[in-house]
């Protein structure tokens, strides 16, 4: 029997960590000489009070699905995938690649295939670091974090010595066809006569991130594939006696992991930057950790902690705008956030699982 309800682990646990997050940066607010409650009606004004800012906190909320969604699937398997960002990375490369091969007719057409060249191009960058774990025993924290260092490189010579346009100054491609701008949320508003979001990049690739997390919950809860992953993930030799190849599963775990992080790239590299630009990621492979911690590695709870951090994003970044605190805070904020629902993680459920505990024998006691 579970010390405490499912719902409790999954909701409240999270819920009160971020609370906590929140009073200690609002304590921080308060040490640098700010208004904490005027600093949050700015954040809560600037990322949800319009549709503006809607539009941004969804747009960031969209990277963050998918490098959440990551890092879960690897998480499944028992196996820390740190490398989203260099995924990520290189799944730019592969939307670049595919939008600057062919003069497309159709945004369609484009976006099938760059969601296409995003995946192979991420899960072949995870390849490797899978490759060393599953057959040589080398660590996955530390490949992964290797490989995105050498990511970062490759692109940087690959921009600034083969697909810079000749002339540009600029380390980035040349702009994609006309045939490959996605349509953004407020073009599609529009055509239903009722426009919002103008001016911001959420765009469609929102809908491949929804889909793609209905896809994973699918993959882990409704699929032998699923099943597989989740028994090696808790058990090992349980998972070697039934059967189950542990070179096999973690192959397929941190490729389909790196494939979920190159797709990030569609938002980032063809629905806002229309190119490949330096480092178009922004940290959003960092944030996927904290994301998939935040959201239990289920589905939904990633896209309700992507929601959040899109949140943060967007909210500091008015927050820098309207007031002198600096948007450095932010990233303190989410590390405050990262720690209370990572490492201090067991400061928040002790207690409630002994509370649940003894509410459980009171009412035991009671019946009797």
């Amino acid at each position: 029997m579970q010390a405490m309800p499912k719902w409790a682990d999954v909701v409240l646990v999270p819920l009160i960590s971020v609370v906590l997050a929140f009073a200690i940066s609002a304590l921080v607010i308060l040490a640098i000489g700010e208004n904490p409650v005027e600093a949050l009606k700015i954040m809560l004004t600037g990322a949800l009070g319009s549709a503006y800012g809607w539009g941004y906190t969804l747009y960031y909320a969209t990277n963050f699905m998918f490098t959440g969604l990551a890092v879960a699937v690897a998480f499944h398997a028992s196996q820390f995938n740190i490398g989203g960002e260099g995924q990520a990375t290189l799944g730019g490369l592969g939307v670049a690649v595919v939008c600057l091969a062919f003069d497309w007719p159709h945004w369609t057409l484009a976006l099938a295939a760059a969601t296409v060249g995003a995946a192979v191009f991420g899960a072949s960058w995870a390849a490797v670091p899978a490759y060393l774990q599953a057959k040589r025993g080398s660590h996955i924290v530390i490949t992964t974090i290797m490989f995105n260092f050498i990511g970062a490189s490759l692109l940087n010579y690959l921009l600034v010595n083969v697909m810079r346009p000749v002339g540009s100054m600029d380390p980035a491609t040349a702009r994609f066809p006309a045939g490959a701008k996605l349509p953004t949320l407020f073009d599609m508003t529009s055509a239903l006569g009722m426009p919002l979001f103008k001016s911001t990049p959420v765009n469609v690739t929102l809908f491949i991130a929804l889909a793609a997390c209905v896809a994973v919950w699918l993959l882990i809860w409704r699929t032998r594939l699923g099943y597989m992953i989740r028994a090696f993930g808790r058990s090992e030799p349980a998972a070697v006696y039934a059967g189950i190849s542990p070179v096999k599963i973690t192959m397929y775990a941190l490729l389909i992991s790196g494939a979920l992080a190159g797709m990030m790239a569609i938002n980032a590299t063809m629905g806002e930057q229309k190119r490949l630009i330096l480092n178009a990621v922004e940290g959003a492979g960092f944030i996927g950790i904290a994301v998939a911690l935040m959201g239990r590695s289920h589905p939904f709870g990633v896209l309700l902690a992507a929601l959040l951090f899109g949140f943060l994003f967007q909210g500091g970044a008015e927050l820098a705008l309207w007031t002198t605190i600096p948007r450095e805070l932010i990233t303190v904020i989410q590390a405050l956030v990262i720690l209370f629902t990572g490492a201090l993680d067991n400061m928040v459920r002790m207690p409630l699982e002994r509370l649940f505990l003894a509410l459980r024998r009171t009412d035991g006691e009671a019946r009797r």
